[in-house]
Formats: C-alpha cells, sequence, structure tokens
C-alpha cells in the first residue's frame, strides 16, 4: 500500500487529472465535508460490498477517511481482494483541513 499526502493529491486534483478517489467514512461525515470521492463505508468494504469499484482493481484508487486509519484498513483489504495500485491520503480529512484551512 502507498501513501499520499494532502499537498500532493490536492495539486493532482487541480491539474485536472481523473483520480479514483474512495470516501470509506460513514454517510454523515461525507455530507459535513469531501473532496468528491466515491462514498463506500468501510462496513462495506469489509463484507465485500464492492461492486461499485471492481472495474477499478487496475487503476490507482486513493482512499481516504476522517484520519487515515480506516483508509489504511480499507486499502488493505482491497490490496487482498485484488486492487494492484492503492494508496491512502496520510492524516485524512483532518490532515486536508488543518493542511487547507489557513
Amino acid at each position: 500500500m502507498n501513501t499520499i499526502d494532502a499537498n500532493t493529491l490536492k495539486a493532482r486534483l487541480d491539474s485536472g487529472e481523473k483520480i479514483n478517489l474512495i470516501d470509506v467514512r460513514e454517510p454523515h461525515e461525507n455530507a459535513a465535508f469531501n473532496i468528491g470521492g466515491l462514498l463506500l463505508p468501510l462496513g462495506k468494504i469489509q463484507t465485500m460490498q464492492i461492486d461499485d469499484i471492481e472495474e477499478l482493481k487496475g487503476e490507482e484508487v486513493i482512499c481516504y477517511c476522517r484520519s487515515g486509519q480506516r483508509s489504511m484498513m480499507a486499502a488493505m483489504m482491497l490490496e487482498s481482494f485484488g486492487f494492484t495500485n492503492v494508496c491512502n491520503l496520510q492524516g485524512g480529512m483532518l490532515g486536508w483541513q488543518d493542511t487547507f484551512s489557513s
């Protein structure tokens, strides 16, 4: 599993790069603040309810959550399911907001 920091991810998003973002938080967390990722809560990944992203197995997928812990678990699970290029956003949305809230 690779990691990516908020600055690198934001630069890639700002450049218009197509990025497969997976938000593994709960719906209420996503509704409060998100960066545009597909909402796929960790519980669904744990129970292998990943039909929505099966076609991404060979593409880069960047997972994020509140702090980076759930997304790290999600990334490891996705790798065990055959995803070949999974990244975890370091620090999650807390880190993102700390980096860009000034």
